[in-house]
């Protein structure tokens, strides 16, 4: 789910243009959900302060209030198109076959 959400992200973010890095990134929090907006909101700050675009995560491990794992990414102009993630909304919960997320992104 995360990787998902980290392709989606980056889709909105721009266009990739560079070769892949790995980068490891951690984001604590108190619960599933703001886990999950930690990191797409780190996402989006690398984004605009290091011109990476997310292209997928990996080695992605969950805690009750860490999520850790490998932020692979390329290079390229950011969009700018997403302002913050917001807690509006705000789900990270199990299904019977994975894990449900829903996010609204200010844009």
């Amino acid at each position: 789910m995360v990787g998902d959400a980290t392709k989606a992200i980056g889709e909105l973010l721009g266009e990739p243009t560079g070769d892949p890095i790995t980068r490891p990134l951690s984001v604590s929090a108190g619960d599933p959900s703001a886990l999950l907006a930690a990191w797409l909101e780190e996402l989006v700050f690398l984004s605009e302060h290091d011109q990476l675009i997310p292209t997928g995560a990996e080695a992605v491990d969950v805690s009750d209030t860490t999520l850790r794992g490998e932020l692979v990414a390329r290079r390229g102009r950011p969009s700018h198109l997403v302002k913050a993630v917001t807690y509006h909304r705000l789900a990270f919960e199990p299904t019977g076959d994975g894990w449900r997320a829903t996010v609204v992104l200010d844009v």
